[in-house]
């Protein structure tokens, strides 16, 4: 009887239209962009029955809201809390193509025999938000814009507090929020054809970001009722990535423990000077690529600003204008060149691992100050210069102190560092010490091994070189695995076999030097192998060591 009933008023009424005043919303679900279909008509909200609902029918309702693509067709029952018992159902079946603007322009068929247990229901994807602040003094102030679908729109000063200036100061990275002034206090203002998106959006405070507060579309505000935040200005940690040494790679800022690159557009010695000046490393002398320098940038890696505006006289890069514009990619990287230290060596000593610290910087050999000298720092030197273990540091005595520039103060170092150059420090040459305070340091010699005694290099008894004198290894403990790292240090091929008690190539004279070697295989050089002390042991020459690899 029902299908009769419809089929009589399809033939006779035909599709009608909604009136064009009417407006669409979905409610009851975990956003606006999800939930019970409700129109509005003569100021009454009423829900739109299941008959015929389909995809075609949800996406002009996702594109009326501006809510994306649609995704599904739940029945509206499933949206909390559920429809009053006196609301009104106004359709009985809406009739869309898919391609309309909004559902007016959709035939419909009025309702006769629908109830709330059949409400329909609309699934679109959820909006998402591009935030910046406009016309202000720094990125972290400003009128607040949002964009959607390429067009920036303003958002309505209506209810806008704390609350949603603090979600805004969290999406953008920028501290904690201090206030929300007008959004017209910011120029240039916005123009009189751009777009107020929101009238208003309500947010708790703790969302990571605005569009997980909830919207509330209404239609009478105007851009002098613009919203504007005012956010704590950031504060950017600067290094300079991949290069030769510290001073030299690609633009990297730190914000909330993130590393970020910086955009190559507009950047030139003007910033490069501020770079340089920041980290300490002397003049700036170029502004190459960042995809200079290996290794490369991920591809998750986000790159915070395209474009940084300096005057060349800041004293770090948070002082710098930034420009955030939002089509800047990793190859469009900036990079930076600033003077660093050409090469360092230890002269005055007995021997090339001994001796007083001197650095070359713009050509000329100068002395490093005590200031914030360690033995951490030493542990670098000795590693740059081939040595072996750093063993002190002190201040150099008279006879052998230093002349002409002092070029390096209050070094810091980790000690993991592979070179002088990637340790921290002062300003070149700008310090208050004197030669008084020039620094020596004393490293091991370079450990060095050879097989002696047998026909090719790659075959003997093993001798290792300490503090300058050769010595013979003890075989305690000794097996494939010490044999396998002999062979690899030399550069021979594999280990033939278990050699250690090999004795045709006869007994060392003078040092044992090592004891208890015990390798895993994976080291490099037979020194980073564990084994007892130089020197310290309980063997003598009948049990020296000999190793016999193949031919390369």
């Amino acid at each position: 009887m029902a299908l009769l009933v419809f089929l009589l008023l399809a033939f006779f009424t035909g599709p009608a239209q909604f009136e064009s005043s009417s407006t669409v919303r979905l409610v009851g679900g975990p956003h606006r962009c999800e939930g019970r279909v409700e129109v509005q008509q003569n100021g009454e909200w009423g829900t739109v029955c299941d008959d015929g609902w389909g995809m075609e029918d949800v996406a002009v309702v996702c594109r009326e809201l501006n809510c994306g693509e649609a995704k599904w067709t739940p029945s509206g029952t499933l949206y909390t809390p559920s429809t009053d018992k006196d609301q009104k159902v106004f359709l009985q079946e809406v009739i869309c193509q898919g391609h309309e603007l909004n559902l007016s322009q959709c035939d419909q068929v009025e309702v006769f025999d629908c109830t709330h247990d059949e409400d329909a229901g609309a699934q679109c994807e959820k909006p998402s938000l591009t935030v910046r602040l406009a016309g202000g003094p720094h990125r972290c102030e400003g009128r607040v814009e949002v964009q959607q679908n390429g067009e920036w729109h303003t958002m309505c000063h209506a209810g806008w507090g704390m609350e949603e200036a603090a979600v805004v100061c969290r999406e953008l990275n920028c501290g904690e929020a201090k206030g929300t002034p007008r959004g017209t206090a910011y120029e240039p203002s916005t123009g009189t054809d751009q777009k107020v998106l929101m009238q208003e959006v309500i947010c708790q405070g703790h969302e990571l970001n605005l569009t997980a507060c909830e919207p509330v579309d209404i239609f009478d505000c105007f851009h002098n009722e613009g919203a504007g935040v005012q956010c704590e200005k950031p504060s950017l940690t600067v290094r300079l990535a991949g290069g030769p040494h510290r001073c030299e790679g690609r633009v990297e800022v730190q914000q909330n423990g993130e590393w970020h690159t910086m955009c190559h557009a507009g950047w030139g010695m003007e910033e490069a000077a501020v770079v340089c000046r920041e980290l300490n490393c002397g003049e700036a002398k170029g502004t190459p690529r960042g995809t200079a320098y290996e290794p490369s940038t991920g591809t998750d890696q986000k790159v915070l600003m395209q474009e940084v505006i300096c005057q060349g006289h800041e004293l770090n890069l948070t002082a710098c204008e930034p420009v955030d514009i939002f089509d800047c990619f990793h190859n469009e990287g900036a990079g930076v060149q600033c003077e660093m230290l050409e090469n360092v060596r230890l002269v005055g000593g007995p021997r090339r691992c001994k001796g007083r610290v001197e650095v070359k910087h713009q050509g000329k050999w100068g002395t490093v100050c005590k200031a914030g000298w360690n033995l951490s720092a030493v542990k670098v030197v000795c590693r740059q210069l081939g040595c072996g273990k750093a063993l002190l540091t002190k201040r150099c005595c008279s006879t052998t102190q230093g002349q002409g520039p002092i070029w390096l103060s209050e070094v810091s170092c980790s000690g993991r560092e592979l070179s002088l150059q990637r340790c921290s420090s002062g300003i070149l040459g700008k310090n208050n010490c004197t030669h008084d305070d020039d620094m020596c340091v004393e490293c091991e010699d370079p450990f060095d091994l050879r097989l002696v005694g047998g026909d090719t290099n790659c075959s003997g008894r093993l001798e290792v070189l300490h503090k300058g004198e050769w010595g013979s290894v003890c075989d305690d403990g000794w097996g494939e695995e010490e044999d396998r790292t002999v062979c690899k240090q030399l550069g021979c091929g594999e280990s033939l076999f278990p050699s250690a008690k090999i004795q045709k190539f006869g007994r060392g004279v003078g040092r044992i030097w090592l004891d208890d070697v015990r390798c895993s295989g994976k080291e490099k050089s037979l020194e980073q192998c564990q084994h007892r002390f130089w020197g310290h042991h309980d063997c003598n020459h009948k049990e020296d060591v000999a190793v016999i690899c193949s031919e390369p």
